[in-house]
């Protein structure tokens, strides 16, 4: 019950309108990780950007157990297997930005669809921790099986070969 594990990745792009952008953003994520991504809505409205409150600006994926490993492992090869310490937050998890989605290996540029990057937000946590998400008979997870930052950045360079840069 003490082992970590990657329990979600999610992988955004943010592009700030709806239309022909949406669509090939959305097809980025398509390509890259082989799941069908949703659209993201604005929450409130703002004026001098031209967004509206519920209007689509992004796309996102999120992936579960053996594929966001996968994902993971792939999207850490970009970035040469270096994170910042300051990627990490204090319950354990972790995000990265991609500037453009060719430098994944089997990426190459198509000028149909353009450069897209993307925020990539993961989130580690121990076996029984579900009990405080449930709806019904909802529970507390005590402070010694709650993640903490130290132990996220022990695992992610353990399981991942990744180095943490300060």
């Amino acid at each position: 019950m003490r082992e970590l594990k990657v329990r979600k990745a999610v992988i955004n792009i943010g592009v700030g309108e709806a239309g022909e952008k949406l669509i090939k953003a959305q097809k980025v994520l398509e390509l890259l990780t082989n799941h069908k991504s949703i659209q993201t809505l604005s929450k409130k409205t703002n004026k001098d950007l031209g967004i509206r409150e519920g209007m689509p600006i992004g796309c996102k994926v999120t992936l579960r157990d053996i594929d966001a490993v996968e994902f993971l492992k792939r999207a850490l090869w970009v970035k040469n297997n270096k994170l910042a310490e300051y990627n990490f937050d204090y319950e354990g998890n972790f995000s990265f930005g991609i500037p453009d989605y060719t430098d994944f290996q089997e990426m190459k540029y198509d000028p149909d669809i353009g450069i897209f990057g993307m925020d990539i937000s993961v989130t580690v946590d121990r076996p029984g921790t579900r009990v405080a998400r449930k709806r019904r008979n909802r529970g507390r997870i005590p402070r010694s099986h709650r993640v903490g930052r130290a132990e996220s950045m022990e695992f992610i360079t353990k399981e991942f070969d990744v180095e943490i840069i300060e």
